[in-house]
């Protein structure tokens, strides 16, 4: 997966969207305004950091040795820094990004949460 692969599918879920609240080479992903998702544009190769449940991020970053860090820059219990290599099943990448807005979504206020499944 490609950058472009990757923006495309954080930005079809419901909620999304992007800036660069940082610089302007760090792209940031936010659900109604919490980050799930951000990537250095400029990094080769290329990798993003994603939320993950500590105790699976754990289990990730020994199963994927080396493609699977703790988050650069973020808190290592709950962020990993994942890097696109093709010895990552493209599947797995799509159900990490799907993981960390899951996990942001359901940590959002009731009434936010109900905006995304009315929308």
């Amino acid at each position: 997966m490609n950058i472009e692969e990757f923006r495309e599918y954080c930005l079809s879920k419901k909620g999304v969207t992007e800036s660069f609240p940082f610089d302007e080479k760090t792209l940031v992903f936010k659900v109604l305004s919490k980050m799930f998702a951000l990537t250095g544009l400029e990094r080769q190769p290329p990798a993003a950091n994603l939320k993950c449940d500590p105790e699976r991020a754990i289990e990730l970053r020994e199963e994927y040795d080396g493609i699977i860090l703790p988050g650069y820059h973020m808190s290592k219990k709950h962020w990993n820094t994942v890097v696109f290599d093709s010895r990552l099943p493209r599947e797995v990448l799509l159900e990490l990004i799907d993981h960390s807005y899951e996990l942001v979504v359901k940590k959002l206020p009731k009434k936010l949460r109900e905006t995304l499944i009315e929308n």
